[in-house]
């Protein structure tokens, strides 16, 4: 099932328009160093969903929260504006958790190669218990 092209560049298309009004327009002190990292837009046009990600703390995060639904109204209004579509999408804005999760498989792939590295330190000048190759061949079942 493919996505409805027209969401699609609607979505990219409020993307911009978010991200350039948080860079120019809102003026809120509350807000942090947001970065809009995706848009997505349901088929019929009437709902858009804004994931943002911010550099900071836990007060940050929920600073830059408050700031974006008290500026949801005019975020709104500009993107009627510039889409020119019939009916504006209404706006949610969700943080986006990818850069967590990111962190988190990081750690764990860290972790990984520290456990690998102290199995090889204890495998090196060992030899196997018993035959090196213990897998019957062609030459076993002639003799």
């Amino acid at each position: 099932m493919s996505e409805n092209p027209r969401a699609r560049r609607l979505a990219d298309r409020i993307k911009e328009i978010v991200a350039q009004m948080l860079d120019t327009r809102i003026k809120d002190p509350r807000l942090g160093f947001v970065t809009v990292t995706d848009v997505r837009v349901t088929g019929d046009l009437q709902q858009a969903s804004v994931f943002y990600t911010v550099l900071g703390s836990d007060e940050d995060r929920d600073g830059t929260a408050a700031a974006l639904e008290s500026a949801k109204g005019m975020i709104r209004s500009e993107v009627g504006k510039q889409t020119g579509v019939r009916l504006t999408p209404t706006i949610d804005f969700h943080l986006d958790s990818v850069p967590e999760t990111a962190a988190h498989l990081d750690e764990a792939l860290s972790q990984a190669r520290l456990r690998d590295a102290e199995l090889a330190a204890l495998r090196e000048g060992k030899s196997p218990a018993g035959d090196a190759d213990p897998y019957r061949t062609s030459d076993d079942d002639t003799d």
